[in-house]
């Protein structure tokens, strides 16, 4: 036994006993990396024994894409996104867009470490939840007065 397969064997064991389903999944890691207009885009997937590929952005800020079934959706996959990206930095706001994004983020994990450490009021949930409607309808107003740039694929989420 290799020392990498004596630790994930250790691991898996306090997994156990917390009360985990654990199943080691060997795969193969791939990282790939672009600069565009001096903006860092990267993603990291993963290919593993079922022959599932794991697509994550993690640059120029972390999100998960989705499983594929094979690498041509992969690709086809980030080729779009790649297009999106370089049409983005043609944008006066790009490093405002790309700041809104990460402190979406950082909100996401705030309200995380809230609720898992905190007995919050129930009022304090609905003000909170207000404020998520009031994010939400903007960006559909914003989408609906702004003229669309990108057109070789529709958008999944507005």
């Amino acid at each position: 036994m290799n020392y990498l397969n004596f630790e994930a064997s250790q691991h898996e064991m306090k997994l156990i006993q917390m009360g985990a389903k654990v199943e080691q999944i060997n795969s193969k890691m791939c990282y790939i990396k672009f600069i565009i207009e001096g903006i860092p885009v990267e993603y990291v997937y993963n290919l593993n024994k079922k022959n599932k590929y794991f697509l994550e952005r993690i640059k120029p800020y972390p999100l998960a894409i989705r499983s594929y079934e094979n690498v041509e959706d992969l690709v086809r996959v980030i080729d779009v996104d790649i297009k999106q990206f370089r049409n983005l930095v043609k944008s006066k706001n790009v490093k405002s867009f790309v700041n809104i994004t990460k402190e979406l983020i950082e909100i996401i994990k705030r309200f995380e470490d809230l609720i898992l450490y905190y007995n919050v009021p129930a009022d304090e949930v609905e003000v909170i939840m207000n404020k998520v409607n009031e994010i939400h309808e903007e960006i559909t107003k914003t989408k609906e007065t702004s003229d669309r740039v990108f057109h070789d694929k529709d958008p999944e989420n507005l």
